[in-house]
């Protein structure tokens, strides 16, 4: 089990996670606002495809 527990603090630690992190809070933050604006919850696979479709590069871009 603690192989385990070391693995899970390294994957955590790790600049592809943190990414990773970083996109879904965008996306979460993405589905927030639309849904708002649509007086509705639009579901988190509505406001991936819609964040990717839309912003994502922007995103990265302003991430370097």
């Amino acid at each position: 089990m603690a192989a385990l527990s070391s693995f899970s603090v390294l994957l955590q630690n790790s600049a592809l996670y943190k990414e990773f992190e970083a996109e879904r809070d965008e996306i979460h933050k993405h589905k927030w606002y639309m849904s708002e604006r649509e007086h509705k919850d639009v579901g988190f696979e509505r406001a991936l495809i819609d964040w990717v479709s839309n912003h994502r590069n922007n995103w990265k871009k302003n991430r370097r």
